[in-house]
């Protein structure tokens, strides 16, 4: 099963006036542009030329293959939210669009994400040839436009740099492998899950597993360097652990299991996806995941208590897991991922080309924010000491599962351990992994487990 990326614009001089939009359908594996469709629609309004474009892109898509997993990139935060179903459609002119574009493809089979107006050049570009073609009087040539040649052009030449230690990547890699393994002789795989997609054709999920394990982890799946001491955190740090048989009975720990999400669509391609983007939801393999991860706790029988992150993806791994355990689930704010600013829904080559200096300096000091904006590596360290702290107290004595992200999960077991900022570059976290950490009534902690994947394997 194939997967392509639809991104889409449109454009109207007056707003409303002559209006025109552009749509590119692009090979998700490969990068190569499939079709171009541009129109010049007469007098419209932005969002309606928008919301035409987006339809043109579906269908273009559509017509190349209509099982395959569509992921549409749009500057348009009003589009995108509609059509992910966050905002409400109140205009009577976008309705009906809106409704026509829901059509395209089955439910679940597209995902809408937000990106920067500098990223959909070729788009925009698109977009523009068509509503000078319509001032000339004329329709859009596809044989005249250069869109693609200038939005390549204005793009920086800078190479695909390598990203920090790699993070998650083998581990996903084996986990959706097992997966796929799994799965009965000739059943059907959702048509959203990239996972699947190469598992059709003979040898392509063995490539694509192998380019998920070379490929270095972003840093929103990979370990968050924070290097700044905070003020909660040197409880864990100084305290002495009592030793030996003579040390002190100190009754039951705190128990958290740390349950790191299910994938999303995101997840396997390295993507910055923290607190501040698009909230994606579990792909089909991250909803496997997490019921899997489900049977396995209730197997086990000791979680009393689930507390989540409230980002769409931990609340959806959650569920699974309380539906199965007969639990209620809290939503916690501080368990949520870090806010990566203008960066979210980029690889780390992208911010590298995009961003350069900032990522070096965010990177080197745990102050520095992500552009635009958002969480640094201190503030969210912070955060995070002081969720611990909290949760800690609440259930002391209790076995909680706490349903969250890579940065937490990687932050609570570096401050268990009392170990040094750069050991988080030394860990690996893969999507639906169980982790342990026990906190004692003296402020110390133990680890008890890291990453087990086990309950993935069939």
């Amino acid at each position: 099963m194939r997967e392509f990326i639809v991104e889409a614009d449109g454009g109207s001089r007056g707003n409303p006036g002559p209006a025109g939009y552009g749509s590119v359908v692009i090979d998700a594996a490969t990068g190569e542009t499939l079709v171009e469709r541009a129109e010049y629609i007469g007098v419209a309004t932005n969002n309606v030329a928008e919301y035409r474009g987006l339809l043109a892109g579906l269908r273009a898509a559509r017509e190349l293959d209509p099982s395959a997993a569509v992921r549409v990139r749009m500057d348009s935060k009003l589009v995108v939210e509609q059509m992910s179903g966050r905002w409400k459609i109140k205009h009577p002119d976008m309705k009906p669009l809106a409704a026509e574009a829901a059509r395209v493809f089955p439910h679940g089979q597209v995902t809408y994400e937000w990106i920067p107006r500098e990223r959909n050049k070729h788009a925009d570009r698109l977009a523009n040839e068509a509503m000078d073609a319509g001032r000339r009087g004329e329709q859009w040539d596809a044989g005249a436009s250069r869109a693609a040649l200038e939005a390549s052009a204005s793009a920086p030449a800078v190479p695909e740099p390598s990203g920090p230690p790699g993070d998650a990547a083998a581990g996903a890699a084996k986990a959706r492998e097992a997966l796929a393994r799994s799965r009965p002789s000739g059943a059907t795989a959702t048509a959203a899950t990239p996972a699947a997609s190469t598992a059709a054709v003979p040898g392509a999920k063995a490539d694509a597993d192998l380019r998920a394990a070379r490929t270095v982890a972003t840093p929103a799946t990979a370990p968050q360097p924070s290097t700044a001491p905070q003020p909660s955190t040197a409880r864990a740090a100084t305290a002495q652990p009592s030793a030996g048989w003579s040390a002190p009975d100190l009754g039951a720990p705190a128990t958290f299991v740390l349950l790191r999400h299910g994938e999303t669509l995101l997840t396997p391609e390295k993507r910055f996806s923290g607190s501040g983007g698009s909230d994606p939801s579990l792909s089909a393999i991250g909803r496997e995941q997490a019921d899997r991860v489900a049977t396995a706790l209730a197997r086990r029988g000791t979680v009393q208590h689930i507390v989540a992150s409230p980002l769409a993806r931990t609340r959806e791994t959650a569920d699974a897991v309380a539906a199965r355990l007969g639990l209620e689930v809290t939503v916690d704010d501080g368990l949520r991922e870090t806010d990566f600013g203008a960066w979210e829904g980029l690889t780390f080559g992208e911010v590298r080309e995009r961003y350069p200096d900032d990522l070096n300096a965010w990177l080197a000091d745990p102050e520095a924010e992500p552009t635009g904006g958002g969480e640094s590596f201190a503030a969210t360290a912070t955060r995070i000491a002081a969720t611990r702290d909290k949760l800690t107290a609440a259930y002391a004595g209790r076995t909680v599962l706490l349903v969250t992200h890579v940065t937490p999960i990687k932050t609570l077991v570096r401050l268990a351990l009392g170990a040094p900022p750069e050991s988080l570059f030394r860990m690996e976290l893969s999507a639906a992994s169980l982790s342990v950490v026990a906190y004692y009534a003296d402020g110390n902690a133990s680890l008890r487990l890291l990453n087990d994947t086990s309950h993935l394997r069939p």
